[in-house]
């Protein structure tokens, strides 16, 4: 019986992950097409390996992430991001790269296994890449605390261990792939103003660069989750004072700060969604707990993204003005307004030295007025 039950869900592997493999074909898939696809495939692993769907597909996502912000490996290139080295799969000590053969690359401790069957152990298969995955995972057990293990051997990063377990996180929370809606920050119907300040200089607690943007609004104005995520942090920081940071499903760590409270009820490694209130406009910070007052009522709001390696800090600016939640359009636009004018004033400037310069040019060459 259990044989028949096996054979049944390599059947619908085999069935799910047909022509899902080369970068052409991929790319004639619409977004929600792939997360079909994709979510077939974690669904038929699941079936065969025992590994829930969304450790797989948390796994995934992160290297999927780290791919794309990385320039040292390379894109992905089919419907599954998790990458392999040539050595990795077919064995460090294995003198074929590009042996296929499951027998050869299991003899040299290759990673590489045939998940669809057909005799082949191909990098280029998606379906033998996930099940490559879902044999390392499956080695460790089943439960969340043998994930956590599990991943923690396989990247040896305890960051890149906290952002898959909320990546898990959120999809086992949401039952779904596509988590890209997005939320400007604070409700349009308030009233606020926008500065653009992310580099800046500061000087309280030392030399520094500002690693944010402020919305400036009244007290009390609330402050919204921009993405699907999971809350990293909340408590107090001397320099934002009481302040969230919540994580995304595409590795950025988005940093929401000075507020005067938090929502209620919200807690540490809570799951979020774009939209939903978590905490209000204040001026907390530059001190010790409890401190405020200290400069007008804003949001600091700062995006930060992690290639698996180390983190940086961005301008949030693009990201929230570029968003898809069309119901903050008009926002949006108003918001960049001050970035098209800047660029239009720089413009301005450069064609005016431009236009000097090709004067003097003219002058210099031509010959001197009469007495």
């Amino acid at each position: 019986m259990k044989k028949i039950l096996l054979s049944v869900c390599l059947a619908t592997s085999l069935f799910y992950s047909a022509g899902i493999t080369h970068a052409s074909e991929l790319s004639e898939l619409t977004q929600e097409q792939i997360y079909e696809k994709r979510m077939e495939l974690y669904k038929a692993t699941e079936s065969i390996s025992g590994v829930p769907w969304y450790f797989l597909a948390a796994v995934d996502q992160y290297e999927r992430n780290v791919r794309y912000a990385r320039p040292d490996v390379p894109n992905p290139e089919g419907i599954i991001g998790v990458y392999y080295t040539k050595e990795e799969w077919v064995g460090m000590t294995n003198p074929n790269l590009e042996d296929e053969s499951p027998t050869s690359i299991a003899y040299f401790q290759g990673k590489g296994v045939d998940g669809d069957g057909d005799g082949k152990a191909s990098m280029k298969s998606n379906t033998d890449v996930l099940s490559a995955l879902a044999t390392f995972l499956s080695s460790y057990g089943f439960r969340e605390d043998d994930f956590r293990i599990g991943v923690w051997d396989y990247y040896q990063r305890d960051r890149s261990v906290g952002i898959v377990m909320s990546l898990a996180k959120m999809y086992s929370t949401f039952q779904t792939l596509d988590l890209d809606a997005t939320a400007f920050p604070l409700p349009k119907r308030f009233n606020y103003s926008y500065r653009n300040t992310w580099g800046d200089a500061r000087g309280w607690g030392g030399r520094r660069i500002h690693e944010g943007t402020d919305i400036f609004a009244d007290y009390s104005v609330p402050v919204r989750a921009t993405t699907y995520g999971v809350i990293e942090m909340k408590g107090w920081n001397r320099y934002g004072g009481w302040r969230i940071g919540i994580r995304d499903i595409h590795n950025n760590y988005h940093y929401f700060a000075h507020l005067n409270g938090f929502a209620e009820g919200l807690q540490v490694g809570q799951a979020v969604k774009p939209g939903q209130i978590i905490g209000g406009v204040g001026s907390t910070g530059y001190g010790p707990p409890g401190t405020s007052g200290k400069f007008p009522p804003h949001l600091h709001y700062g995006m930060y993204k992690d290639n698996g390696f180390s983190e940086w800090s961005f301008d949030p600016t693009p990201t929230y003005a570029y968003g898809k939640d069309k119901a903050t359009q008009k926002t949006r636009t108003r918001l960049l307004l001050p970035h098209i004018k800047k660029l239009a004033a720089e413009a301005a400037n450069f064609l005016c030295v431009l236009l000097r310069f090709n004067y003097c040019i003219c002058n210099t060459s031509s010959k001197s007025p009469p007495d």
